[in-house]
């Protein structure tokens, strides 16, 4: 177990290095890392670790939304209004629609299984996004009109939002019925996420007022509440639906209304906590890819995955009409929308276990997916910012 340990993170750290020195985003280094040491290559990872995978995937995506949490001005965030709401769930929906109509054609599948192919690609990746957004709000791009928060907001909702759906489709797969409860689930699980998410962080931040206490201490309190929400909706979850995810971000956005000074240092020591992280987490994500289901794919299912990604990217359009965006600034929110990691590794291989006809044809499109479009949404992210995006005024005099 040490072993692999010290070289997920060396190795990780070292392509991650060498892929920033060649202007490449530091995950295409570490995805590789997780390819090649992965159990469908070389095997170099213990398998105590991989059965953990999973919970260390999701371990690194409560720090990286607590740190979203706790750098996301909600003041600003409102300026933007509609088009954030919209972003939840309005490009989803047109990418699920775009698989059903398309994967029965391209991939001679039923339209209920191209219904679970859909969710199943159709979430974007916070772990991707996130820390790209955090970079450009640090820096000042787009900050003027909320753009790199309008997309912070959209990208942690819209997975609760297809994670849902992929469940009610399922049962849908396995039964040929789906109940409407499974729908009704969706604003339950987001207002419940951001009401108890709310609440607690207005608590913590008052006890953080009266308990002088260190900001290491604070944090280590943070995550072990972090931990206890998502064991909550682990065990729970079927009973009462709940996002724990938006609630672990949720409790960084009120944090900011009652101690706005320490929820920066707070962020700060959250970005160090990422540094381990981000690494654990995107070698992880690849050693989950299997090759050979990549390779097995044909041309077809490539085609079809950049098809569906123009039929997001459209959705994402129609989210921007009426606002104050230019077309640069619509084009940039289209691309940023594009990568694909962790749900997909997450939820991929749940139809093949389960037995289901289509498990085999999904799982190829969800590691397909992961491998195109994590890298590529990436680099065309640290590629077009600069270019789409104006710095803020501020920033610029910084400078």
């Amino acid at each position: 177990m040490f072993f692999s340990l010290a070289i997920i993170l060396l190795f990780g750290l070292l392509l991650g290095g060498i892929c920033k020195k060649l202007r490449l985003p530091s995950l295409i280094g570490m995805l590789a890392v997780g390819i090649i040491i992965g159990p469908y290559a070389l095997n170099l990872i213990d398998t105590s670790i991989l059965e953990i995978s999973a919970q260390l995937r999701k371990i690194a995506l409560i720090i990286i939304l607590a740190r979203a949490g706790l750098s996301l001005n909600m003041s600003e965030l409102k300026k933007v209004g509609r088009p954030a709401i919209m972003m939840c769930f309005v490009p989803a929906c047109f990418e699920i629609i775009g698989m059903i109509l398309l994967a029965p054609k391209l991939l001679g599948i039923s339209v209920v299984d191209a219904a679970v192919m859909g969710t199943v690609v159709g979430a974007v990746s916070p772990a991707v996004i996130v820390p790209k957004m955090l970079n450009l709000i640090e820096n000042g791009y787009g900050k003027d009109k909320s753009i790199p928060q309008l997309i912070l907001a959209g990208a942690s909702v819209d997975d609760v939002f297809v994670i849902v759906l992929f469940s009610a489709f399922l049962g849908l797969s396995q039964t040929g019925d789906m109940s409407a409860v499974s729908f009704v689930k969706i604003p339950i699980s987001i207002v419940l996420g951001i009401t108890v998410g709310i609440f607690v962080g207005i608590v913590l931040g008052k006890f953080f007022a009266k308990a002088h206490i260190r900001d290491t201490v604070k944090i280590i309190i943070l995550m072990c509440v972090s931990f206890l929400l998502v064991a909550f909706e682990d065990t729970y979850g079927g009973i009462v639906p709940f996002s724990s995810l938006i609630a672990v971000m949720c409790i960084g956005i009120s944090l900011q209304k009652v101690r706005k000074e320490a929820t920066e240092r707070l962020s700060q020591r959250y970005n160090k906590l990422w540094v381990v992280a981000e690494i654990l987490l995107f070698v992880l994500v690849g050693a989950s890819v299997n090759i050979d289901y990549a390779l097995k794919a044909g041309v077809a299912a490539i085609i079809l995955i950049f098809l569906v990604l123009l039929f997001r990217m459209f959705g994402v359009f129609i989210c921007m009409l009426k606002t104050n965006l230019n077309l640069k600034e619509r084009l940039f929110c289209m691309i940023a929308y594009l990568p694909k990691a962790t749900v997909q590794a997450a939820i991929g291989g749940i139809p093949l276990s389960m037995g289901l006809n289509c498990g085999a044809t999904v799982l190829t499109v969800a590691v397909l997916s992961i491998i195109i479009t994590a890298p590529l949404g990436a680099f065309l992210i640290d590629l077009t910012y600069k270019k789409l995006l104006t710095k803020n005024a501020l920033q610029k005099q910084i400078k």
